[in-house]
């Protein structure tokens, strides 16, 4: 079997490197923009072969999408204009309305099928890759019913590989619930990360008093700004109703903090303790 990866970093070279654990003959083409990830993807094993678009069309029974999600609209229609009757082309991106409705009147849709895995870490890179990021973890798919039967099925296959627990959804509904659950979490990093960062240029000692608990809640702060940047754009209808929730979260603890309302604030923690539930079923 051979697999096309378009996108050698973390989701795609991780996609890959779990694969080759369970199909031994795979031959993996790697497809990449920039040359040094390339280099280093074939180093580390991830890839077999650096390829092209024409030539993965030409050759792989799958592609696979791990880019940024606009230049996931931007490339996919070309490679469904490519594939032949029976290849399955699947996007990774952790945005699905406006991928879908990029290709949703192309003659070759059932070829296509959007998805999107709940893994990841920080990093990015072919470095970042392990063979272990995908076991266990759910993953979700959109608009199932126009894709062909012989892709869906190719894909569950591979899925099951890693165990996956595999979720059905709108493409709607997925953007408006990874809003809230991953897109506004790493807002919150990145401004948390800015605040601190600016306090560190009048208090050279900030960073010495830093813990565990800071050090976790800014994790998400070290992601790329380059793929992050188009997914806040892609999704900024649902981003924007969670950030005027969030911001109003804030509001209200600020001023039951102005005014020395003890009891507000304990009511204000004792609320969101109750996330503890459903945290807990997560780990």
């Amino acid at each position: 079997m051979k697999l096309g990866v378009i996108g050698v970093g973390l989701i795609g070279g991780s996609f890959a490197l779990g694969l080759k654990e369970f199909i031994p003959d795979l031959e993996v083409l790697g497809v990449d923009r920039n040359a040094d990830n390339l280099t280093k993807a074939i180093e580390l094993g991830v890839i077999d072969e650096i390829s092209d678009l024409e030539s993965v069309c030409n050759q792989a029974d799958a592609i696979v999408l791990s880019i940024p999600v606009n230049a996931i609209k931007s490339v996919l229609p070309s490679l469904l204009d490519q594939v032949s009757e029976n290849q399955l082309v699947v996007d990774f991106g952790s945005t699905k309305k406006a991928i879908c409705d990029a290709v949703k009147n192309h003659p070759n849709r059932a070829n296509f099928l959007a998805a999107h895995p709940i893994a990841g870490t920080e990093y990015s890179g072919p470095e970042a890759a392990f063979a272990d990021l995908f076991k266990q973890k759910v993953m979700i798919s959109c608009e199932e019913e126009l894709t062909g039967k012989n892709q869906r099925t190719l894909f569950h296959e591979l899925c099951a590989h890693f165990k996956m627990s595999m979720r059905q959804m709108t493409a709607e509904a997925h953007d408006l619930h990874l809003a809230f659950v991953s897109h506004l979490s790493h807002i919150t990093s990145f401004a948390l990360s800015n605040t601190v960062l600016e306090k560190k240029d009048t208090e050279d000692h900030i960073f010495d008093m830093a813990g565990s608990g800071f050090a976790s809640t800014v994790r998400l702060a070290k992601s790329s700004p380059d793929m992050w940047a188009p997914i806040f754009e892609e999704n900024k209808s649902h981003l924007l109703e969670g950030l005027m929730s969030y911001i109003e979260q804030l509001q209200s603890f600020k001023t039951s903090l102005e005014n020395g309302d003890e009891s507000a604030l304990k009511a204000f923690m004792g609320k969101a303790n109750q996330i503890k539930e459903i945290v807990d079923r997560l780990e």
